[in-house]
């Protein structure tokens, strides 16, 4: 596959010009004890705009879950979108699996780029990094949204049917297929309406490209994510939080946003719930994610008050008349 053309790599590279024409450029930070994160940053940090940090789920790169929202975010947003640890351009060599351990090196990237306090959104397994950023960070962190993000999930939810693959074993067969079969038993349980029919050449150049390097340390991350995992455990995090689901979720099914909205408290926590919707929320329904998400993130709230009129100001000479409509 590697000597043929490979469709996979070049919408990659279509990504990779996606972004940078939105203002962002490719980073990479050496965390100095055998990490590196590679991160999409701003090509010029503005400080009277607030930060957005975007966390991708497990599965391609950070730029192909993130995409479409990009453009629509920067000319708020100063936003940074990193590969998280064993996906894109980010390792260790550290043995360490948890989502902690991601947040962790999330933040000291962050350090490193000056950022201060933040706005933080999660697709699924970055939804569990994004609170695990709101928990260990609390001063850092503004608002966080989680898409599908079964962060209350217990080890023993497996053991009473909850989910549609009895194992972490399982799971991580599907999450990272090595077989045409295996890859289109993962849009099954992703899509409310999965793809008719993927072609087994794509299927593995998907799986060439996206689902070979880091394998092992890869399902040691979703092992992680369950074993001995109890509810009662996790932090109860402070700030305002955003959750998004779709109703028909096979991956983290409803019940477990429900669980979480009453953990959190009613004032706490907001539940969006999308009809006819499956676990790939940013792929079937982007455009009630993005308005969803925009509603939570873009209030004057949130900012202090001596920036409020400088980013307005800011703004209005940024974004053309015809874009304000638009956006």
């Amino acid at each position: 596959m590697a000597s043929c053309f490979s469709y996979v790599s070049s919408r990659n590279k279509c990504y990779q010009y996606s972004f940078s024409r939105a203002g962002l450029r490719s980073s990479t930070s050496d965390l100095g004890d055998g990490t590196v994160v590679h991160c999409w940053i701003p090509q010029t940090h503005i400080d009277v705009k607030p930060t957005l940090l975007l966390l991708h789920g497990i599965g391609a790169n950070a730029m192909w879950q993130w995409d479409r929202f990009i453009d629509r975010f920067i000319p708020r947003f100063n936003v940074y979108v990193p590969d998280l640890i064993f996906f894109g351009d980010s390792y260790t060599t550290r043995p360490d699996r948890s989502e902690s351990f991601q947040a962790s090196c999330v933040m000291k990237a962050m350090d490193g780029y000056g950022v201060g306090t933040m706005n933080v959104a999660g697709l699924s397994y970055g939804g569990f990094v994004a609170y695990s950023l709101a928990a260990q960070f609390k001063e850092r962190v503004d608002r966080v949204v989680l898409i599908c993000a079964g962060v209350a999930l217990e080890e023993k939810d497996s053991e009473d049917g909850m989910f549609k693959v009895k194992s972490p074993e399982e799971a991580a067969a599907v999450l990272f297929p090595q077989s045409p079969s295996m890859l289109r038993r993962l849009l099954q349980l992703s899509f409310y309406k999965p793809p008719i029919w993927i072609p087994s050449c794509f299927a593995m150049d998907y799986i060439h490209v996206m689902c070979k390097d880091y394998l092992q340390e890869r399902k040691e991350l979703v092992e992680a994510l369950h074993k001995g995992r109890r509810f009662s455990n996790l932090p109860k995090i402070t700030q305002p939080a955003l959750m998004i689901w779709g109703e028909e979720d096979q991956v983290f099914p409803v019940e477990l946003a429900h669980r979480l909205k009453r953990y959190l408290g009613e004032n706490r926590a907001q539940l969006v719930l999308l009809k006819k919707t499956g676990h790939a929320v940013n792929e079937e329904k982007p455009k009630e994610m993005y308005k969803h998400m925009k509603s939570f993130l873009c209030t004057d709230a949130m900012i202090p008050q001596n920036q409020i009129n400088a980013k307005r100001l800011m703004l209005a000479n940024l974004i053309s008349p015809d874009q304000q409509i638009n956006k």
